[in-house]
């Protein structure tokens, strides 16, 4: 029998699956992570079969069309080497093509994404606590984001992504296992931050802050939201030395690094003020 080898847009139970392979890959995605990322971009989610059996997965979330983001791409073990994913990556690029493209790749593959057109932003690290060592009081104003309008909310996040995506937004922030908060001052919102949880522990994703203090502040008050000794995650921009060193003043862990790259020019997304990643999924 010969083998068929097709590519089609997945259907919303198997973004479950891609989640799943992700976990298993040890990214440790969030539990409701599928549903945020699928509201992204419906059509953006591909799933290779050989013979009918899914073999290969990547996301190729178009968010307008002038820039996507690349994700998800994993192909299951006993498939890798036969040029399965070379198959799937070019049909990604395909889709985004005339978009400046972002991903989050190990750092290992950097040469080849830089084939295909990549060049590297910048480094992101991950970085692991626990949530009692970290919940830590602030004097700061700080209100639940489920207390303000959602208009304001997405008005503060729209700087810090090359365009806006309520319907994520809207996903994200509404997640049955998430909490949220920000730092108000003379009743303007200044930084906010989501922390939901995951496979392992929570992520704290995204977290945007003027400064240290109202970061260091966010990342206390969300810990102190979920059990103690739980593990808490920041995905942090390594570029950003404020974020990554109160990181490090927390005494957080470093887990791994990512490649951030880009097929043009790097957009404007605020990373100096970016102490936390939203995804490293879907950007």
């Amino acid at each position: 029998m010969s083998n068929t080898y097709t590519i089609r847009t997945m259907t919303r139970d198997e973004v479950d699956l891609a989640i799943e392979w992700a976990a298993l890959e040890g990214w440790n995605p969030g539990l409701e992570d599928a549903q945020s990322y699928y509201q992204a971009d419906p059509e953006g989610f591909l799933i290779g079969l050989l013979n009918d059996e899914p073999i290969a997965v990547i996301s190729a979330v178009k968010y307008d069309d002038a820039f996507g983001f690349i994700g998800f791409y994993i192909v299951k073990p006993e498939y890798r080497g036969q040029g399965f994913g070379l198959e799937i990556w070019q049909a990604a690029m395909t889709r985004l093509a005339g978009c400046n493209i972002g991903l989050d790749g190990v750092v290992e593959q950097q040469e080849n994404y830089k084939k295909s057109g990549f060049s590297l932003a910048y480094s992101n690290r991950r970085y692991q606590g626990c949530s009692h060592k970290l919940a830590v009081q602030s004097a700061l104003d700080l209100e639940d984001l489920d207390a303000l309008p959602f208009s304001t909310i997405t008005q503060f996040f729209e700087p810090f992504f090359p365009v806006q995506r309520t319907g994520f937004w809207h996903a994200w922030l509404t997640q049955s296992n998430a909490k949220s908060v920000g730092v108000l001052i003379d009743g303007q919102l200044q930084g906010a931050g989501i922390i939901r949880q995951c496979r392992e522990g929570y992520k704290i994703g995204p977290l945007f802050a003027q400064n240290t203090q109202q970061a260091e502040a966010i990342i206390g008050a969300l810990s102190s939201q979920v059990a103690d000794d739980c593990a808490v995650f920041l995905d942090v921009p390594a570029c950003h030395s404020a974020a990554d060193e109160l990181a490090q003043k927390l005494n957080m862990t470093p887990v791994f690094d990512t490649a951030r790259m880009y097929t043009q020019e790097m957009p404007d997304i605020g990373v100096d003020q970016t102490f936390g990643v939203t995804s490293f999924e879907i950007g």
